[in-house]
């Protein structure tokens, strides 16, 4: 039975989620989730060619992590860091995304409920939609292009060279007042504890979704700007005219261009 609408339905007095000129997406959990493995056997197929050892996943923190950071815990476990780590880690990226590409067809990723008409209303809108993920670049792209979502998003910021959260996001940040002005208004959506903190981190206003692993109850303890249970919710709120939308510094529907790291 689903909770009460009061419940679910979380937005700081004074902040309008529509406001802003571009928004930040996760991927995993937010916009989809992936329960086929693809991207999970990618880790140690990479780690056993380039090392011989097969580090377990099981028990790391995986989600609100990035690629890199799963890398370093796995591998810290059997011993390897610092510079013997370092000096392997772009072959194993390497690894990793061809291993997700040669596997692409088995993907099955899953949309979050309403995440596509959120998504198509916000570029009908003018908004400038980006991904800022822990996921490896090519292994995030291949994630939106077979869940039908890449056309919808102009650009992306992901974990390499990157490794934290903050480095990813104020990297989406940079690259959205690239395509847009120094001065617009930045958005991220999310759907764990390390994507609102991070956000928090880098100034930026939060919208916290939880169709990931995290409750409702869990985000909104963190203290995100709004917080919803699914993109449904959010869309269920009265919505200002379509005028109204543009309320940031850029008033204007952006290029669309691809961008990614």
């Amino acid at each position: 039975m689903s909770p009460p609408a009061a419940h679910r339905v979380h937005v700081r007095d004074g902040f309008h989620w529509p406001a802003a000129d571009a928004y930040l997406f996760d991927i995993d959990g937010t916009l989809l989730n992936c329960r086929d493995g693809v991207h999970y056997q990618a880790f140690h197929r990479a780690m056993r060619e380039v090392l011989h050892i097969e580090p377990s996943l099981e028990g790391l923190q995986l989600h609100g992590n990035t690629d890199i950071g799963i890398l370093r815990a796995a591998l810290a476990r059997e011993g390897v860091t610092g510079a013997g780590l370092d000096c392997h880690l772009p072959r194993i990226v390497e690894l990793m995304c061809a291993e997700v590409l040669r596997n692409h067809e088995h993907l099955r990723p899953e949309l979050c409920p309403s995440i596509r008409d959120l998504l198509v209303l916000l570029r009908e809108r003018g908004k400038l939609l980006g991904t800022a993920s822990g996921n490896l670049s090519p292994i995030g792209w291949l994630k939106l292009e077979k869940a039908g979502l890449k056309s919808l998003i102009a650009f992306g910021a992901f974990a390499w060279p990157h490794e934290s959260r903050e480095e990813i996001f104020h990297s989406g940040m940079t690259l959205a007042r690239q395509m847009l002005s120094r001065k617009a208004s930045v958005y991220v959506a999310g759907d764990t504890p390390a994507d609102i903190h991070a956000a928090k981190a880098m100034g930026l206003p939060v919208i916290a979704l939880a169709t990931g692993i995290y409750s409702f109850s869990d985000l909104l303890a963190c203290g995100p700007d709004a917080c919803f249970a699914c993109a449904s919710d959010l869309l269920s709120l009265p919505l200002p005219p379509a005028q109204d939308f543009l309320q940031g510094e850029c008033k204007h529907r952006p290029e669309k261009r691809s961008i990614s790291e």
